[in-house]
C-alpha cells in the first residue's frame, strides 16, 4: 500500500484519514493542513507530488533566529513596516503540483497576499503582511507542508546554478547497457540458425532479454509515461503521450512473443528506441545551452547610476555598485540597491515593488529599499547591500505594465500543440490497421515508427528562438527590448509617433545662453541646485552649461511633467519652465524669433520673472535619415510640448504640417495614441521615458531614447541608446525579417512532420531510425532560425 501523500510503501495501515492511507504522522499532517484549507486539487496535478514526511523532524525553536530584526533586514528584499517580500529558495520544488499549491499559499494564510514561483531556479518570492503573519511563521508553514526552505546568511543572494542532470546520463548509461546486451543476445535470431540448439538458445536469450528490458521501461523511459499520465490526469494529451503508447505496445508485444513462442520481439529496437531518445534529450540541451537566450540582465540592461567620489559626480553600472558608495538619486529615479539616507529628503514610490503608489516620507538614518523611485529633490544614500540586477530589471516586467496583446505565434503553437497528438494517435491507428493484414511486425513497426517520428517541438522552439535571438542582437546593438513580443509587435507597426525634446534634439552639445541680463554666481548656483534634481533634457542641458560646483539642498521640489520644476533654497522660492508655470498664471506663451529653432526655458525668483534661456535644438545624427526612410512606409507624427515655433523648421523633414502637433501636454499625447489605434492603426512611439511614460504604455511598442540608462520607465517596451538612433530603421526591417524567418521555420517544420509520418506510415522507417531523426528535427529547426536570424542582422550591419 501506498502513502496516499508521498507515494512511499506504508509499512503498517494504522495512519489512515477515511480510505487513505499515509506512512507516517507528518504526511497525514500534511494531507489535513491542505484538506482543510480545500487544496487537495494538489494530489491530482502529478503522480507523485507530496515530499516523504517520515524522516523529517520539524523543529519549530530551529527558525527562532528568524525573530531576530538584524537578520529579517538581512533576509527581507523590501519592507516598509506594513508589506514585507522575500525570496525563498526550495530545493524540494519539483513538478506542477508543487508550483500550484505554492502558488496559493494565500489560502493557507491570507496574510500572504502574493506568492510567485520561479520553478527553474526553484525560487519562491513571497509578499505579505508583517503585522499579521512573521517571518519565522512563514518558513514553519512552509516547513510543515513539505517545502522547508534553504536559508543562508552568508551569502543571501546566491544565484542557484543549474548542475548537470545526472539522473538523465545515468538512464542513457543503463538504457546503452541494455541495448547493447540485448542486441547481442539476438545473434541467433541474427543469424537465423534452425537447428535445436539454436532454438534452445533463442527462447533462452529471449527471457534475458524481458529481464534486461525492464530497467529500460521502468527506469529509463519512467519521464515519458510519468508526463503521460500527468497530462491525461489533467485532461490533455501531451508530446509523451505517443511515445509513451509506442514503446509500450514494443514490450508489451515482445513480451508476449517470447512467452508463447511466436516471435522474436522488438527489444533491441525498444532499448534502442529508448537510449537514441534520451540522447537526442542530451544533444537538444547542449544545443539549446550553447544558444542560450535567457536575458542576461548585466549584458543588455546596463542600469546605471551616479556616484558621488570625492566631491565629484560620476555615473557607474548598477553591476559595479559596492556596499559603502555614495549614491546621487534624482525625482523620479530608481534605487538600485538597500540603502541608508544620508542627505536629503526622500519620498518614496513603491509601487513597482508592493503595488502602493502613495509615496513614503524617509529622513536621514532610515533604510531605503531597492526598487523604490525618489519622487521629490536629489538625495544622497549610502549602499548597505547591492541586489542582484535581475531583481530591479523584473519590475520591467511587471503585470502593471504588460500589454495584453494576443500573440498570433502562441496561438498559432497553442492550437496545432492541443491537435497534434491526437492527429498523430490517429494516424498511427491507420498505419497498423493498413499494414496488419500483411504483417503483425510490419504494423507495430510503421504504428510505433509514425508515433516516435512525428514532433511538434520544431514547431514549439520556431519561435521563442528566433525572437529570443533577435533580442539578444538587438541588445548588442545597444537596442534594450522587455521581452521577446516586443519584436514580435515591432513587426506589425505601421505608425511612428515622436516627442520632440530630448527625442529628436540632442541632450547635450547644445548652446545655452540667458536672456534678461547678467546671472550673478550666486544666481547660478540656486538654478543648478534646482535643475539638478530633475531628468528633464531641458533641466539636464541647463545644469550641465552652469559652472558652479558649490550647490544648496532644495526643498519643496515640485516637477509638474510638460510644465516645470520648482522649489525652495533658503528664502528663495524659484521656478524654471514655461512662462505660465514659472509666473503660476494660466496665459499663452509668447513665441518670438528667437524660437524658431530653439526651445525656452522661463526663470523666475519668488514670482519675479527673471529673464529665460535659450537653449538651441541640435537635431539628432540621422534623424532626416531616418524620417526620408520611414515616411514612404509609415504614418509619422511629431508631438512636442513647445509653441508652434519650431513648426518650419520641422517641415523640412515632414510634408505636411498636420503631421505636427505642437502645446501637446502628457495627457494629450496620450488621447492622440489612443485616436490613431482607435482607427485600427499599429503605433510605434518615441520618447524621453519618464516625462512620456502614459504614450509609451499606450502605444503598441513605446521606445525610451536615453543618453544613459540611469532613470528609465517601466512603461517602455524598449530603450534605444541615443547613439544608436541612426539604426532604428534597420531595427524594425530586422523585426519584421524575423517574422519571416519564424514563418518559414514554421513550414519547414510542418513540411517535416508530413514527410516523415508520410514516409513512416509507409513503413520506410523503423523505430529506431525515427527516434534519431526527431531530435534532429527540432534540432535543424533551432539552427536554422538562429543561423537566419543572424545572417538578417548582419547583413543590416547590425
Amino acid at each position: 500500500m501506498k502513502c496516499y501523500h508521498c507515494g512511499e510503501p506504508c509499512r503498517n495501515h494504522d495512519i489512515t484519514i477515511e480510505d487513505k492511507v499515509f506512512c507516517c504522522n507528518g504526511c497525514k499532517l500534511v494531507y489535513e493542513i491542505l484538506e482543510e484549507n480545500k487544496l487537495c486539487k494538489y494530489y491530482s496535478l502529478d503522480e507523485k507530488p507530496g515530499i516523504s514526511q517520515s524522516e523529517r523532524k520539524i523543529n519549530t525553536s530551529g527558525f527562532a533566529y528568524l525573530d531576530d530584526e538584524q537578520i529579517q533586514k538581512q533576509l527581507l528584499d523590501f519592507t516598509d513596516g506594513k508589506i514585507s517580500s522575500i525570496s525563498f529558495f526550495i530545493p524540494q520544488m519539483h513538478c506542477s503540483s508543487c508550483i500550484w499549491l505554492l502558488e496559493n499559499m494565500y489560502k493557507l494564510n491570507p496574510a500572504i497576499f502574493y506568492s510567485q514561483v520561479n520553478f527553474p531556479e526553484k525560487k519562491l518570492s513571497v509578499r505579505f503582511k508583517e503585522n499579521e503573519i512573521s517571518l519565522r511563521k512563514i518558513v514553519e508553514l512552509l516547513a510543515s507542508i513539505g517545502y522547508e526552505p534553504q536559508i543562508s546568511l552568508n551569502e543571501v543572494e546566491d544565484k542557484v546554478k543549474s548542475n548537470v542532470n545526472k539522473r538523465l546520463y545515468y538512464r542513457i548509461g543503463v538504457a546503452g547497457f541494455c541495448f547493447g546486451n540485448i542486441m547481442l543476445l539476438s545473434f541467433p535470431e541474427y543469424l537465423s540458425f534452425d537447428d535445436s540448439i539454436s532454438f534452445f538458445y533463442k527462447n533462452f536469450f529471449g527471457l534475458l532479454n524481458i529481464l534486461l528490458s525492464i530497467p529500460v521501461i521502468l527506469y529509463c523511459s519512467s519521464d515519458y509515461f510519468k508526463s503521460a499520465y500527468t497530462g491525461i490526469k489533467q485532461k490533455t494529451i501531451n508530446i509523451d503521450f505517443p511515445i509513451s503508447l509506442g514503446l509500450a505496445v514494443l514490450f508489451i508485444r515482445s513480451v508476449i512473443e517470447i512467452l508463447t513462442n511466436s516471435g522474436p520481439g522488438f527489444f533491441d529496437s525498444l532499448s534502442g528506441l529508448v537510449f537514441f531518445l534520451l540522447a537526442g534529450k542530451v544533444f537538444q540541451s547542449k544545443t539549446y545551452d550553447a544558444l542560450n537566450f535567457e536575458r542576461n540582465y548585466k549584458s543588455y540592461f546596463p542600469l546605471s547610476v551616479t556616484i558621488k567620489k570625492s566631491g565629484e559626480e560620476q555615473c557607474i553600472p548598477v553591476s559595479k555598485l559596492k556596499v559603502g558608495d555614495r549614491i546621487i538619486i534624482r525625482n523620479n529615479e530608481l534605487i538600485p540597491g538597500d540603502a541608508i539616507l544620508f542627505n536629503g529628503t526622500a519620498n518614496i514610490d513603491y509601487s513597482f515593488v508592493t503595488g502602493e503608489s502613495i509615496p513614503v516620507g524617509k529622513v536621514a538614518g532610515e533604510i531605503i529599499y531597492a526598487g523604490g523611485r525618489q519622487t521629490g529633490s536629489a538625495i544622497e544614500l549610502e549602499v548597505i547591500r547591492t541586489v542582484s540586477q535581475s531583481y530591479l530589471t523584473q519590475l520591467w516586467n511587471n503585470e502593471t505594465f504588460v500589454k495584453r496583446d494576443e500573440d498570433k505565434f502562441k496561438s498559432l503553437v497553442n492550437v496545432v500543440g492541443k491537435y497534434f497528438t491526437i492527429v498523430i494517435i490517429l494516424v498511427a491507428a491507420l498505419a497498423f490497421v493498413y499494414w496488419y493484414p500483411t504483417s503483425i511486425k510490419a504494423a507495430i513497426n510503421a504504428f510505433t515508427a509514425v508515433l516516435i517520428i512525428a514532433c511538434p517541438c520544431g514547431i514549439a522552439l520556431t519561435s521563442p528562438f528566433a525572437l529570443g535571438n533577435a533580442m539578444r542582437i538587438l541588445g548588442r546593438n545597444k537596442f534594450y527590448v522587455k521581452n521577446t513580443s516586443v519584436v514580435e509587435r515591432m513587426s506589425k507597426i505601421d505608425t511612428i509617433v515622436f516627442d520632440k525634446t530630448g527625442t529628436i534634439t540632442k541632450s547635450g552639445d547644445s548652446n545655452v545662453n540667458f536672456s534678461g541680463g547678467l546671472l550673478t554666481s550666486f544666481e547660478q548656483r540656486i538654478i543648478k541646485s534646482l535643475a539638478r534634481n530633475s531628468t528633464h533634457p531641458l533641466s539636464i542641458k541647463i545644469c550641465d552649461a552652469i559652472k558652479e560646483n558649490e550647490l544648496f539642498e532644495t526643498n519643496s521640489f515640485i516637477e509638474h511633467i510638460g510644465k516645470g520644476i520648482g522649489g525652495k533654497i533658503g528664502y528663495y522660492d524659484i521656478r524654471l519652465g514655461s512662462r505660465s508655470f514659472v509666473l503660476a498664471k494660466e496665459m499663452e506663451d509668447e513665441i518670438d524669433i528667437v524660437d524658431m529653432l530653439n526651445s525656452k526655458v522661463y526663470l523666475s525668483i519668488n514670482n519675479k520673472l527673471r529673464g529665460y534661456f535659450v537653449i538651441n535644438n541640435i537635431y539628432r545624427e540621422g534623424f532626416e535619415e531616418a524620417v526620408n526612410s520611414l515616411k514612404h512606409e509609415y504614418d509619422l507624427s511629431v508631438l512636442s510640448g513647445d509653441n508652434e515655433g519650431e513648426k518650419e523648421n520641422l517641415l523640412r523633414f515632414f510634408d505636411d504640417e498636420s503631421q505636427l502637433l505642437f502645446k501637446q501636454k502628457p495627457e494629450d499625447k496620450l488621447q492622440y495614441i489612443k485616436k490613431l489605434q482607435g482607427k485600427g492603426k499599429k503605433v510605434m512611439m518615441l520618447g524621453d521615458g519618464l516625462n512620456d511614460a502614459g504614450g509609451l504604455k499606450q502605444s503598441d511598442v513605446g521606445i525610451a531614447i536615453s543618453e544613459d540608462v540611469s532613470s528609465f520607465s517601466p512603461a517602455c517596451d524598449a530603450i534605444l541608446d541615443a547613439s544608436m538612433f541612426s539604426n532604428l530603421v534597420k531595427f524594425i526591417q530586422f523585426s519584421i525579417s524575423t517574422k519571416r524567418i519564424i514563418i518559414t521555420s514554421f513550414i519547414i517544420s510542418v513540411i517535416y512532420n508530413i514527410l516523415g509520418v508520410t514516409l513512416a506510415f509507409q513503413n520506410t522507417f523503423s523505430p529506431l531510425a525515427a527516434a534519431i531523426l526527431m531530435p534532429i528535427s527540432s534540432i535543424t529547426v533551432v539552427l536554422f532560425t538562429v543561423s537566419f536570424t543572424n545572417l538578417s542582422a548582419k547583413r543590416r550591419g547590425l
